[in-house]
């Protein structure tokens, strides 16, 4: 029997009597998030605020054109300089590149990377915590393709995307289940970008990491697991994007991501 399943167990996993001390840092990279960036902003400090966790948000910029640094640095002015942090960059050098950068600036003793366009939500990271502490898990990654957790955690619901066409849905499950088949990565959703790090393990992982673009988050889990690194998951619902345009779209990064492989 697990005894992480049993109802017990299961009560307990991630409720702790004791305040949070620790500190998370949010790598936001950017590119064209005028409209999105107040938002997501928003929801990620009320999520901190109401959980009573100590929190920044880095924005790493890639030179957009639509004003995106000068809505960051209104959003510095309002929620203070010491929790949204711009560090931009000359152009579009790469999502990849851009998590590197972010962490050059990170105080935090874990590392939220995500997307700033809702396709992740906020109301996932008090699970992900949850999950990390009960196992203390070096990784905790968001998975679409599970309907629990894995180990079990209370109180979390099946995971899914929203917002795509049948065909987006179908490549994007292909592409998961061609690495899974290759690659051995021992978990649910590679292609998935919305995890917790330890600090310490994300710096590791990133500097013997050797792609730049979008495969950049796969490697990473492979590297991890393959570096012996814990990871655990937690179902999330993924919403494509309201506002602006895809950076890629599912085909096409699956042809580079497999192209590299």
């Amino acid at each position: 029997m697990n005894p992480f399943a049993s109802s017990a167990a299961l009560d307990m996993q991630g409720q702790f009597s004791t305040q949070d001390t620790h500190m998370y840092s949010v790598i936001l990279p950017t590119y064209n998030e005028r409209k999105n960036l107040p938002i997501i902003v928003w929801l990620l400090a009320k999520m901190f605020a109401d959980n009573q966790l100590a929190w920044e948000i880095i924005v790493v910029d890639d030179a957009s054109p639509d004003g995106t640094q000068e809505i960051a640095r209104q959003l510095a002015t309002t929620y203070g300089e010491d929790k949204i942090i711009l560090k931009p960059r000359a152009g579009k050098l790469g999502l990849g590149t851009a998590y590197i950068h972010g962490l050059n600036f990170v105080r935090g003793d874990f590392v939220i990377i995500m997307d700033a366009d809702f396709s992740h939500h906020p109301k996932f990271i008090p699970q992900f915590i949850q999950q990390q502490k009960a196992h203390n898990f070096d990784i905790v990654t968001g998975t679409r393709y599970r309907s629990s957790a894995a180990p079990s955690l209370a109180n979390t619901k099946p995971g899914g995307v929203h917002g795509w066409d049948l065909k987006r849905k179908l490549v994007s499950r292909g592409a998961n289940f061609l690495a899974a088949t290759v690659l051995n990565p021992g978990v649910s959703d590679l292609t998935g970008s919305f995890r917790l790090y330890k600090r310490s393990v994300l710096q590791h992982i990133i500097s013997v990491t050797q792609s730049k673009g979008y495969v950049f988050q796969m490697e990473m889990m492979v590297r991890a697991k393959a570096l012996g690194y814990t990871v655990g998951e937690v179902p999330i619902t993924f919403v494509d994007r309201l506002y602006g345009e895809r950076r890629l779209g599912t085909f096409c990064w699956s042809l580079t991501c497999f192209g590299c492989l």
